[in-house]
């Protein structure tokens, strides 16, 4: 549609097609955020949009108690601070020009967390949704909008590994490991998740009313 689109992640895939607009960069340290940042801003021009979309969890099944200091910190840092980070390199930008729209992306866990194997990703996602709101407060009056998208969950590699860690570490089968994620969050009425193959139509009419933020 006319966008230049730039990513950026740890290592560039292989075949990549637009090799000139992949950004090979880690998030998690300061020098990988600036570097982010002096790619975006030597560019040219002003970004409009900013999608957030780092995040996971490797915290091991058993509860809280099974939770290090360390792993701790892993979390918040890969699903709460690259955010901050990469706000802090980008927004300014945004903000001098009156315009643009911030995406972070959250989690369902934010408010239905599952304790065994992810109580600190989601105690992250939920501290991501409250700096988001934080940030829209500060940052509507100036013309840029942010919101917070948290998605439900959705079978991708990352959740069959964390499907894995639920099973082993409580000597279950991965279809009963499942279902102990399912009814964490209340129960899943398709009796599956969404995969990235499903496709889902909406209909109905527009509505006048401005979205509201995060």
């Amino acid at each position: 549609m006319g966008a230049d689109v730039y990513v950026t992640a740890r290592t560039m895939p292989d075949g990549y097609e637009h090799p000139d607009r992949s950004i090979e960069a880690d998030l998690l340290t300061v020098e990988g955020t600036n570097a982010v940042g002096a790619r975006i801003a030597g560019a040219g021009g002003t970004l409009d949009i900013l999608v957030h979309v780092v995040g996971g969890a490797s915290t091991p099944s058993g509860g809280f108690a099974a939770i290090t200091d360390d792993q701790w910190l892993t979390e918040l840092n890969l699903n709460l601070r690259g955010a901050v980070r990469l706000d802090r390199a980008l927004l300014p930008a945004m903000i001098g020009s009156g315009s643009g729209v911030v995406l972070h992306f959250t989690s369902i866990q934010r408010e239905l967390p599952q304790y065994d194997a992810s109580l600190a990703y989601a105690a992250a996602k939920a501290a991501l949704r409250t700096y988001s709101k934080g940030l829209a407060n500060e940052l509507a009056p100036r013309g840029v909008r942010v919101n917070a998208v948290s998605p439900g969950g959705i079978e991708t590699e990352a959740y069959e590994r964390f499907v894995d860690r639920i099973a082993e570490g409580n000597g279950l089968t991965r279809e009963a490991a499942k279902q102990t994620i399912y009814d964490s969050l209340g129960g899943v009425p398709l009796g599956r998740f969404a995969n990235t193959g499903d496709t889902r139509i909406w209909s109905g009419s527009w509505s006048r009313t401005a979205p509201r933020q995060s």
